[in-house]
C-alpha cells in the first residue's frame, strides 16, 4: 500500500478526536509489518522507513508486541469506541491467521459496552475470496488504493518488478463488492494525474461506484528518506510563487512526482464543481465533507485542518511508538509498548507540544488569511517553503488551497445553509 493510510485521513465515524469533557480520545495506527511491501510504487514516502538510520525497519509483529498493543490501546481509549486501524507497508502480507488473532484479542481485552472497530488499509493485490469472507465477517472497513484509470494508476504503482498492478486492484474492488465488504477509495494526487481531474473522479463514481472518496495530496520534499521535516528543507526554502517551489526545477524543493500546488488547487475546485452538480449529499470526498462540517461550526473532520493536532500516533511493528505516521524518525519516537503505556505516550508533555506545535508556529501570513480557519496551515510536515515576505513555515500547497477555498466557499455556504434545516447524520470512514 503506497503511501500508508496516514494521519491526514479521517478515524472512522466522528469528528477529529474530539467527545466529551474528561474523555481521552486518540487514535493509533498500528503498522504490523512496518515498510514491507508487495509493491514499489515511486512515491512511497514509507518503504525508505527499512533503511532509516534509527529507524523501525521493516519485519513481523510479534504476538507479545500485538497483544500489548491492543490492550494498551483499549486501556488507553475511555471513550464508548475504539478504532483499529492496520495499514503498513502492505498489512495483507501478514496473513489471515494474524487478523484472526487480532479479533481474538480485542474480544479479550474490550471493556463492557465498549464498541471495537476495526479498518484495513491495503493496495489490494493480495485480496481473495478468503480474505474477503473474514473481512465481513468481523464487520472491518477496507480502505483500497487506486489512483484512477488504468493508464494513471500503473503510472506510478507498480510490483517490485515494475509490473502494472491496476488488473489486481480493479478484481479486488469486485471481490469487495461481492462479499458486501464496505470499502472507501483512496486516491493519490500527484503530479501525472494532477490536471485530470474529471478523468480520476469519473472512474472512482462510474467503474467502482466509489460513494466515500479519499484524496491525498503527494508532497514529498527532497531528502525526506533520511530527515524529518521541515528540518530536511535546508536553512533558506524558496518563497511561495518562486520556480524552485514547485516540481520539476532542477533545484525544486520536491520531488517529480509531487503535486504541483496548483495542480492541487485545479484538482479539488473541479471535482467539486462535478460533486456539486451530481453527487452533493450521496458520495462522500474527505475534503469538501469536512470543509462543510466546520462551516456548520462542528470540528475538522481531517486532522489537517484542525488547529492543532497530535492525537492521531503510529504503532510499528517493533512496539514503537511515533508522533504521527508522517515523523517516524528517531526524533519523534516517543517510547515503546514494552516499556511504556500507549495512552501515556499519547498525551505526555512531548506529544502535547507536538500537536500545539501546529498552530504556535504559523507564520504571520498564514494568521492573517481569510482562510485560516479552513485550513490552519493545512499538514506540518509540508510547511516547506517561506511566504512571500521571506518567513519560514508556509505549506507548499498553500496557492492551492487558497484557489479551491476561493472557488467553493460560496457553495459550501449554500449547502450549510440547506444542512441546518437538517440532522446531520455521523456517516462511518476511514
Amino acid at each position: 500500500m503506497k503511501p500508508p493510510f496516514d494521519s491526514s485521513l479521517e478515524m472512522p465515524g466522528a469528528p477529529w478526536l474530539t467527545g466529551p469533557p474528561g474523555v481521552r480520545a486518540f487514535h493509533a495506527m498500528a503498522k504490523p509489518v512496518g515498510s514491507l511491501c508487495n509493491l514499489d510504487c515511486t512515491y512511497c514516502y514509507y518503504l525508505s522507513k527499512e533503511t532509516l538510520p534509527g529507524g523501525p525497519g521493516a519485519g513481523r509483529m510479534s504476538d507479545e508486541v500485538l497483544e500489548l498493543y491492543i490492550r494498551h490501546y483499549i486501556e488507553g481509549v475511555t471513550g464508548p469506541e475504539v478504532v483499529f486501524s492496520w495499514q503498513g507497508g502492505e498489512p495483507t502480507l501478514l496473513g489471515l491467521d494474524f487478523f484472526r488473532k487480532v479479533v481474538v484479542l480485542e474480544k479479550k481485552h474490550a471493556k463492557p459496552g465498549q464498541k471495537i472497530q476495526n479498518d484495513l488499509q491495503t493496495n489490494g493485490t493480495l485480496l481473495d475470496d478468503e480474505w474477503c469472507g473474514f473481512l465481513k465477517a468481523n464487520r472491518f472497513l477496507v480502505g483500497l488504493s487506486i489512483d484512477g484509470p488504468r493508464e494513471i494508476h500503473d503510472h506510478y504503482r507498480v510490483t517490485k518488478g515494475a509490473r502494472p498492478t491496476f488488473d489486481k486492484v480493479l478484481a479486488a474492488a469486485k471481490l469487495l463488492r461481492r462479499h458486501g465488504v464496505p470499502f472507501n477509495t483512496l486516491t493519490c494526487v500527484h503530479r501525472f494525474n494532477g490536471r485530470r481531474p474529471l478523468d480520476v473522479y469519473r472512474f472512482l463514481r462510474q467503474e467502482l461506484d466509489s460513494t466515500y472518496i479519499q484524496f491525498i495530496p503527494i508532497v514529498e520534499y527532497k531528502g525526506f528518506e533520511r530527515t524529518a521535516p521541515p528540518a530536511g528543507t535546508g536553512a533558506a526554502p524558496p518563497k511561495d510563487g518562486e520556480p524552485e517551489a514547485r516540481p520539476g526545477h532542477p533545484n525544486s524543493i520536491v520531488t517529480d512526482w509531487s503535486v504541483d500546488p496548483e495542480d492541487w488547487g485545479y484538482f479539488l475546485c473541479r471535482v467539486f464543481d462535478r460533486w456539486v452538480s451530481q453527487d452533493v449529499g450521496r458520495v462522500m470526498v474527505n475534503h469538501f465533507e469536512t470543509l462543510v462540517a466546520q462551516h456548520l461550526g462542528l470540528p475538522s473532520q481531517m486532522c489537517v485542518y484542525s488547529e492543532n493536532c497530535g492525537r492521531a500516533v503510529a504503532v510499528e511493528n517493533d512496539g514503537s511508538v511515533y508522533s504521527c505516521d508522517h515523523f517516524v524518525y528517531p526524533e519523534y519516537r516517543l517510547g515503546n509498548l514494552k516499556t511504556g503505556q500507549l495512552g501515556d505516550l499519547v498525551f505526555s508533555d512531548r506529544q502535547a507540544g507536538f500537536g500545539h506545535a501546529k498552530s504556535a508556529t504559523l507564520p504571520r501570513y498564514c494568521r492573517q488569511c481569510p482562510y485560516l480557519t479552513d485550513c490552519w496551515g493545512e499538514c506540518p510536515k509540508n510547511r516547506i517553503i517561506r511566504t512571500p515576505d521571506g518567513e519560514p513555515g508556509l505549506n507548499y500547497l498553500c496557492c492551492g488551497f487558497k484557489q479551491f477555498f476561493a472557488h467553493a466557499l460560496p457553495e459550501v455556504e449554500r449547502i450549510v445553509a440547506r444542512l441546518r434545516k437538517e440532522p446531520v447524520q455521523p456517516r462511518r470512514r476511514m
